[in-house]
């Protein structure tokens, strides 16, 4: 089976095969599904409670690890982004850094909580609507989702 390959330039960066808005919703769900299911039962090995609120300290590191490293170690792949067939990259072509995953995930989500939920809302209109499918977040790592592997 061929397969078309859209290919956008801006300036030097060149966008290829950008995942669209179901693709990367499938894989924050399987994201999500994989982080909660396995630090519930990380968390009823250790406190003897499916998720112990009052000591995070574990949990969070382990969601810090997930989110941020991962893709960097892994070329831009988390586990739900393997499954579905994503992943970050940057838009100079060069590989995520722990840099761009922290403006990518933090800053783009101090962003979303400053705006009261609005950016995620134009953020997911972007990602449907615009050619290059890129969000707010996106934009502000200098980062895009594409199908193509590294």
């Amino acid at each position: 089976m061929i397969t078309e390959t859209k290919i956008f330039e801006r300036g030097f960066d060149i966008i290829s095969n950008p995942a669209g808005f179901q693709n990367r919703l499938l894989a924050s769900v399987l994201d999500f599904i994989i982080v909660f299911v396995s630090l519930g039962i990380l968390s009823t090995l250790i406190y003897g409670e499916f998720l112990n609120y009052k000591e995070v300290y574990l949990t969070d590191t382990i969601s810090l690890i997930y989110y941020l490293l991962l893709p960097v170690l892994w070329y831009g792949y988390t586990l739900g982004r393997k499954m579905v067939g994503n992943r970050i990259v940057r838009v100079d072509g060069k590989k995520v850094g722990i840099g761009t995953m922290l403006l990518r995930n933090w800053v783009a989500g101090a962003f979303y909580i400053l705006t009261l939920g609005i950016g995620l809302i134009v953020s997911a209109f972007m990602i449907g609507l615009r050619e290059d499918k890129r969000a707010i977040h996106d934009f502000i790592a200098q980062t895009y989702v594409t199908t193509d592997s590294p």
